[in-house]
């Protein structure tokens, strides 16, 4: 059975492994930094959590809202811990706290590459929206 809780800094090196172990990119001169997550992490807009297992890390999410919209960031599970619920619980638990917050929208951006991905938010009741274009502009890669 696994515990989900709070992602705190101390949890920063673990989460770090899990999105390498998970095939997520990682931008630790960017938006994946130590201080970026410390300062997200004890902001007003995050609900970052992970799932432990014995004390380790085998799950992470990092949900956001911009006070009318939720977004899921991050998701991962651990290849070793998949299909036991752990992301369905991790996105019920970041659902459940915007909900509660009065947040009726929840959204997520899933790059084309990412099918485990794709799968999932489709599995738990996402839809897809194919007329929707992402645009963004960035200081720079890394970020």
């Amino acid at each position: 059975m696994f515990l989900i809780r709070e992602l705190t800094v101390n949890d920063y090196d673990a989460l770090v492994a899990l999105w390498k172990e998970a095939g997520l990119p990682y931008r630790p001169n960017g938006r994946d930094q130590r201080e970026r997550i410390a300062r997200e992490v004890a902001g007003p807009c995050s609900i970052f959590l992970v799932a432990e297992i014995e004390r380790h890390i085998v799950g992470a999410v990092l949900g956001t809202h911009d006070g009318r919209k939720g977004w899921i960031n991050r998701l991962a599970v651990s290849p070793r811990y998949r299909r036991q619920g752990i992301a369905a619980a991790l996105v019920a638990a970041v659902e459940g706290r915007l909900s509660g917050m009065g947040i009726e929208i929840v959204a997520c951006l899933i790059e084309d590459w990412n099918n485990d991905s794709r799968t999932v938010f489709e599995h738990l009741g996402y839809r897809y929206y194919p007329d929707v274009r992402y645009y963004t502009r960035r200081k720079d890669d890394e970020v």
